[in-house]
């Protein structure tokens, strides 16, 4: 291969490294990426906003001390802004919507010398777990090209997994980290919530239940970047409990004997595959191997109030979010401004009052004091990622004519992994398993909250033991 050897098993760490060694420079990085990036990604439409210029005269800058200074970069379409770059939400009411300032957690990748050198694929508005926008075409998934790479942070999920870059930038919602990680064989870690910032346009997102932080394919780049990122913004409404120390510290370090809970049953009550049950149970068993206490347990909720309560957040957040779109491009909203299924949800949340907002949130704070209580007597719990391996393209298209198959699709994507999102826990899908045709099956780990030292701690010593890094699809 040209360019860089190896550069498609180094991780974001080692390629720093290398380039403050002196042994590459920080531009030749960058063109290796921009390069595998041309290649490939016209099979996976991965990345929707090329910014290569734009890098490459970042990349002429001199590099501040970081574990990921020079590193290439992507950021997901969606929510966080590069001041003068276009920021589409895959959503034609932010065609020519280009910000004059970055996000707080952009600034600080920028300071800490990571290089942006495009925007990543998401759906329309980030609320379905596949990314197939009406506006750029479904990103495809590495492993298997007719299937999904999940979402909403689809598209970073796939450009990594085809290492055009070793980590992304991504945010979680429902699921939106998990959930791709899993669907592309890859390590990914929702943060506590607040654990970065949101800030400066908005407080929180979805109600507190959206946070940001990356998909990678190393437990150590992972923690990396939440050391750079991590910490309240000024203004923020809430923040995190500040950890012990380095989360890169925490990466090798003995974990203790953890009691880990398992559940393969999901709160929604939907079926489980039986490749995403025996993912959880061989998970189980691995633990057990590395000295862990395994049991059978699992918080038990109100699956209907606490189903709706997220709905209300959800539809509430994006009906507000492109209603002010509208207005501040001059127009009111209509149906033709967003794909069908964005449109219904829109229209779900401009029926609901302030009250049912209000209970929405009385509802989501409810369901964290009962997972607080559950973890005084745990110190994990494991679940499948997702109720199934990754979707077929189209399922979970916000264009789908078939609402009840998207419906299904949507509930079985989400069925293990909004519930933390609601509770604002840390929790992680780690890459254990594939299916007899190649598919990739994640396993979630959920941490009590403010725990993410525990999960890099127990993450690194699975990666050691049933290491991934470098099973990589068939394009690669």
């Amino acid at each position: 291969m040209s360019g860089i050897a190896e550069y498609d098993r180094l991780d974001g760490v080692a390629l720093a490294a290398l380039i403050a060694d002196r042994q590459v420079t920080a531009g030749e990085v960058l063109e290796e990426a921009i390069g595998r990036a041309e290649r490939l990604n016209p099979q996976i439409n991965a990345i929707t906003v090329p910014l290569y210029d734009h890098a490459r005269k970042v990349a002429q800058r001199p590099l501040p001390e970081s574990p990921l200074a020079g590193v290439p970069f992507l950021l997901k379409d969606l929510g966080v802004l590069l001041a003068g770059t276009h920021t589409s939400f895959s959503c034609k009411l932010f065609t020519d919507f280009v910000p004059n300032h970055d996000s707080a957690i952009v600034h600080r990748y920028r300071a800490a010398g990571l290089n942006t050198f495009g925007k990543s694929a998401s759906p329309e508005m980030g609320i379905t777990a596949s990314t197939e926008p009406a506006m750029f075409g479904p990103c495809r998934n590495p492993w298997n090209l007719g299937h999904s790479s999940g979402g909403s942070s689809g598209g970073a999920a796939a450009a990594v997994a085809a290492r055009i870059l070793p980590l992304a930038h991504a945010t979680d919602g429902g699921g939106s980290i998990r959930i791709p990680a899993s669907a592309c064989g890859l390590f990914g870690l929702k943060p506590t919530r607040a654990r970065n910032p949101s800030g400066p346009d908005v407080g929180e997102g979805w109600g507190g239940q959206s946070v940001g932080h990356c998909v990678s394919i190393s437990v150590r780049d992972s923690a990396a970047l939440l050391d750079i990122s991590a910490g309240p913004d000024l203004g923020d409404p809430y923040w995190a409990p500040p950890p012990a120390g380095p989360y890169l510290a925490e990466v090798g370090r003995d974990p203790g004997k953890l009691r880990i809970a398992l559940c393969t049953s999901p709160w929604n009550g939907e079926p489980v595959d039986a490749d995403c049950r025996q993912a959880a149970e061989d998970a189980a068993v691995l633990c057990e191997s590395l000295g862990h206490h395994v049991s059978e347990a699992r918080p038990e909720i109100n699956a209907a109030q606490f189903r709706d309560a997220a709905r209300i957040l959800v539809a509430a957040n994006v009906f507000a979010t492109l209603t002010n779109r509208a207005a501040a491009i001059g127009k009111s909203l209509e149906e033709s401004d967003v794909e069908p299924i964005t449109w219904a949800m829109a229209q779900s949340g401009r029926k609901y009052g302030a009250a049912d907002y209000a209970n929405a949130i009385n509802v989501i704070h409810h369901a964290g004091r009962i997972v607080a209580r559950f973890f005084t007597h745990h110190d994990i719990l494991l679940t499948p990622s997702m109720c199934t391996p990754p979707w077929p393209l189209g399922v979970l298209s916000l264009s789908n004519p078939d609402t009840n198959a998207f419906g299904t699709a949507i509930n079985r994507s989400i069925a293990f992994s909004s519930l933390f999102n609601a509770t604002g826990n840390p929790a992680m899908s780690v890459p254990l398993h594939w299916t007899a045709q190649g598919l990739p099956v994640g396993v979630q780990f959920v941490a009590p909250f403010g725990d993410e030292a525990r999960l890099f701690r127990l993450a690194a010593q699975l990666e050691a033991a049933q290491p991934w890094k470098d099973r990589r699809p068939p394009i690669v």
